[in-house]
């Protein structure tokens, strides 16, 4: 936020280039870690279970007091990808959706379990997971689908459920947004959430897997302790420590102070950049949008060279999706949207710490860079 001893910092005369990425963190982050340094209880712990009560409780899942029960932190987004479909028992002879488009996490988790991805295209106009071409793609070994709601905007999340599956539906870019009255993150069999430095909740590290059925919430819990008393083979060490999620708790504190920052920022980019010949970001009205990431869509320009112009207008421009799998890359020709996506997509500064003369910057030093390019 832009009253951050961070975003004080960079206000008052540094002229480095705006990155892409920054955590807002201030003095009850920094007071939450010196709460648990000095409780000598640094692992898994309290503040763990705290962050699990919590979250359970902000998608309403669970009855009062027993949230916890339907919540489990991890040591990451990843482990809680592979421990969800572990949960759903994906693995050797299963298939998975997952979308072409997104970060190659998806897909990392689908290999460490045994499974077989299946690469859905994005919808051009939102980027978002295709639900149709996820039903021509669905076969008798599709055991689960993973359904991201990328770079903020809810996907369809009701038409991948109505496929029949089960659907894991990753929120770590749209947490704390509504879709039809509804929280995303509570359509799902499962939900995973990541709080890595860059998400909607940065806590350095971490994730969490959340389900409205405790049996399989349990089942994920057996899964990330290798020590745990009950035994399961397959268990690993991903559990989450507890200065990680004293973190957590406050930035889930202040989640809805970030998203209004986000969106008032996105207006302000929206407004700022409607007589550029670009295409802007998807609102749909039927739903939320937390503003994860600015994206726009270029018009005949070459896109690496755009980011390499923007470097030298003074900010760190990137590709929303920083790569594709070799697999996807591989089949592009077969998902036209992605492929669309990857020669077009751009993705601007965009988050709450970022301060009003550094927004102003942004868009400055955007557009002179697109006017080099003409």
């Amino acid at each position: 936020m832009p009253g951050t001893p961070r975003a004080r910092q960079i206000a008052a005369g540094s002229r480095d280039p705006i990155p892409h990425s920054r955590p807002a963190l201030g003095d009850e982050e920094i007071a939450a870690v010196a709460a648990v340094v000095a409780s000598g209880h640094l692992a898994q712990g309290p503040r763990v279970a705290e962050l699990e009560a919590a979250l359970a409780r902000f998608l309403h899942l669970g009855a009062a007091g027993r949230e916890g029960d339907h919540a489990v932190a991890l040591s990451s987004g990843t482990a809680a990808l592979y421990a969800a479909l572990r949960a759903l028992d994906v693995g050797a002879g299963s298939e998975v959706l997952i979308p072409a488009y997104t970060c190659a996490s998806l897909h990392q988790a689908v290999h460490l379990a045994g499974a077989t991805p299946r690469f859905v295209d994005c919808d051009p106009a939102t980027l978002n997971p295709d639900p149709e071409d996820a039903r021509r793609k669905l076969g008798h070994a599709t055991d689960a689908i993973i359904v991201p709601h990328l770079f903020g905007l809810p996907a369809d999340i009701d038409a991948f459920v109505e496929l029949g599956p089960p659907v894991i539906e990753d929120c770590a870019q749209t947490l704390g947004v509504e879709l039809g009255r509804r929280a995303v993150g509570s359509f799902g069999q499962l939900t995973v959430c990541s709080f890595y430095a860059t998400k909607l909740l940065a806590a350095g590290e971490g994730g969490m897997v959340l389900s409205a059925d405790r049996g399989l919430a349990a089942k994920v819990a057996e899964l990330r302790d290798c020590e745990d008393r009950r035994g399961n083979p397959e268990a690993f060490n991903f559990k989450m420590s507890d200065l990680h999620a004293a973190v957590g708790v406050i930035q889930l504190r202040r989640l809805e102070a970030f998203l209004s920052r986000r969106r008032q920022l996105a207006h302000r980019y929206r407004d700022a950049l409607a007589g550029v010949d670009l295409g802007l970001p998807a609102q749909p009205d039927d739903r939320g949008h937390a503003w994860f990431r600015f994206v726009v869509r270029l018009d005949g320009q070459d896109l690496d060279a755009l980011l390499q112009r923007c470097a030298r207008h003074g900010l760190v421009a990137a590709r929303p999706v920083g790569r594709l799998v070799a697999a996807v890359e591989a089949s592009l020709d077969e998902l036209p949207g992605c492929r669309q996506a990857w020669a077009s997509a751009c993705s601007v500064p965009l988050y709450p710490a970022l301060t009003d003369d550094e927004a102003g910057r942004v868009v400055e030093g955007f557009v002179a860079a697109l006017g080099d390019g003409r």
